[in-house]
């Protein structure tokens, strides 16, 4: 795997970018654990996705698409959770399952080698 630091960066930035704008605009009471899991799913999906690859072609693009549906996925899934009142532990339980999908997929996907 190897990392492109500038659009690492950048992920990282826009990430920051939109967590504080799920801050922003929420709703809930709990806008301190909605910001900080968004950040964390959608830098961690955008970084694999824009900014890094991998020894294969194939794998970088396979590696790349899952990030971004899943990018997606987490963003519709915060955009949800920013409109509703919710409790703590089903932010955690839904985000958490989601973001330790991902992670298996990716870790299948690198570890096929392809």
């Amino acid at each position: 795997m190897k990392i492109n630091f500038v659009q690492t960066i950048i992920a990282i930035a826009v990430s920051l970018l939109i967590a504080y704008g799920l801050y922003g605009f929420s709703v809930s009471e709990n806008k301190i654990l909605l910001s900080a899991g968004s950040f964390v799913f959608l830098a961690a999906t955008l970084v694999l996705t824009i900014g890094t690859s991998f020894e294969f072609p194939r794998t970088t693009t396979n590696i790349r698409v899952v990030s971004g549906i899943f990018f997606a996925v987490a963003l519709i899934s915060n955009l949800i959770f920013m409109f509703i009142n919710f409790s703590i532990p089903s932010y955690v339980i839904i985000n958490g399952i989601l973001l330790l999908v991902f992670i298996l997929i990716a870790y299948s996907i690198n570890k096929a080698k392809q």
